[in-house]
């Protein structure tokens, strides 16, 4: 099966890096997915999960949590503020945190709930405009605010490349900016590239159709 392919495609990729395979968590990218792709991979063995928008993955797995119950859950794709209080009902991580009035208003949901997600900052390194993400530039004083402002606990640091560079270059920059601010959380790398991320110290690889094939909507 193809989970099987990928795992070990992550074990040699982090061995040739002199790191152990359960360094790297996979995250299986099973937004616009078919159900029956989504379960053939649960039945397989896969936990962790990765959606993209929150009502999407609140109609998805809300059920399917009920079945299977140690689905860990990621927020890959970026959070409006509107959908804060749904998104940490159902995220165990969120991996788009990337401006001023979204960390304000979690940091309120946090300290009402008493419980926070595993946070990482998203990093708009192309500075492509269209894009979610911090510009690198103004990283470091957010990451100041997020910890002292508003007291939060930020684990790692997300990116997505742009789609026409070589991903090299912004994976060695985001690791430089982690390793900057004591952060040890690398969100990078997904289905084409997450070999080359996990060369460049990747904890996390966001992988989706190289595992469930290409998507349907």
């Amino acid at each position: 099966m193809a989970l099987a392919d990928i795992e070990a495609r992550i074990a040699a990729a982090a061995a040739r890096s002199g790191r152990a395979p359960e360094s790297v968590t996979l995250v299986a990218v099973s937004k616009v997915q078919p159900e029956d792709r989504v379960r053939a991979v649960i039945a397989a063995g896969q936990r962790v999960f990765g959606e993209n928008r929150v009502q999407e993955a609140e109609g998805r797995w809300t059920p399917l949590r009920a079945e299977v119950s140690d689905i860990t859950l990621h927020l890959v794709g970026p959070l409006q503020t509107n959908k804060l209080n749904k998104a940490l009902a159902l995220f165990d991580a969120i991996h788009s945190v990337d401006r001023d009035s979204l960390a304000r208003k979690l940091a309120e949901a946090v300290q009402a709930r008493g419980a926070c997600p595993t946070l990482f900052v998203q990093v708009n390194t192309g500075r492509e405009p269209q894009k979610a993400g911090i510009d690198p530039d103004e990283l470091d004083a957010f990451l100041m605010r997020l910890r002292g402002d508003y007291a939060l606990p930020v684990f790692g640091l997300m990116v997505i490349p742009p789609a026409d560079e070589d991903p090299a270059p912004h994976f060695t920059a985001l690791a430089e900016m982690a390793a900057r601010n004591g952060l040890t959380g690398l969100s990078m790398g997904m289905s084409d590239d997450f070999e080359t991320a996990i060369a460049h110290g990747a904890t996390h690889v966001r992988v989706g159709s190289a595992l469930f094939g290409s998507r349907t909507g």
